[in-house]
């Protein structure tokens, strides 16, 4: 019994050496562990972020209580200011405007990893808002968005996964409407159609103050 005593001590004492060492290797680096986004405005269900475009500003409210997941992911770009000077890189008139994952080089920015699809939360792909992109695989979304530029029900869940909608443009989708009649070819850059021949750029995201009561 002592001995096995003395093991789960020695155990757990390098484990407490171990995240010692990586904790102050992270210190001499000037490395910090990424924040997951649910620091930000961690009582309002409904923050507001302002989408300052090339083109204009809009506003768009989030809807943490139902989509919380890819709120609190989306806010965890939004604060590390990795959304910033990217392009609205798939424009479709009447369906689509997504962006988030390219610079105006077409360079791709970095994830931080995979997010659950919360796609069954009763928020539907309406005119005006935004959703979680996505590969085939129905949890593969990581940074990249969307707007809705009418309804898509065929993009809801059914028998299959669907698109995950996390909010909504509150304010200036006239700005968004622009944006969605841009002319657009087929780039060898991204091979891919329905891309603006002129970037529209996302200058920057401001997480706009919680309200007051």
């Amino acid at each position: 019994m002592k001995a096995v005593t003395s093991i789960t001590f020695v155990f757990i004492l390098s484990l407490l050496l171990g995240s010692f060492s990586i904790a102050d290797a992270h210190a001499k680096t000037g490395k910090r562990a990424v924040k997951d986004g649910s620091h930000i405005q961690p009582d309002n269900f409904y923050p507001r972020v302002k989408m300052v475009t090339s083109m204009g500003e809009f506003i768009v409210e989030l809807d943490r209580r139902k989509a919380p997941i890819s709120v609190n992911n989306f806010l965890k770009y939004v604060d590390m200011r990795s959304y910033e000077d990217t392009i609205f890189h798939r424009i479709i008139p009447g369906f689509v405007v997504q962006g988030g994952g390219y610079t105006a080089e077409f360079e791709p920015k970095p994830s931080l990893g995979t997010i659950f699809n919360e796609s069954g939360n009763g928020l539907k792909n309406e005119t005006y808002t935004i959703a979680m992109a996505r590969q085939n695989d129905p949890h593969s979304a990581t940074r990249q968005f969307y707007f809705n530029m009418r309804d898509t029900p065929s993009l809801d869940p059914g028998r299959n996964w669907g698109y995950a909608v996390f909010g909504y443009v509150a304010e200036g989708s006239d700005v968004l409407d622009s944006i969605s009649e841009v002319e657009t070819q087929y780039s060898m850059d991204l091979r891919a159609p329905d891309v603006p021949i002129t970037p529209v750029v996302l200058q920057k995201v401001i997480i706009l103050p919680a309200p007051t009561f």
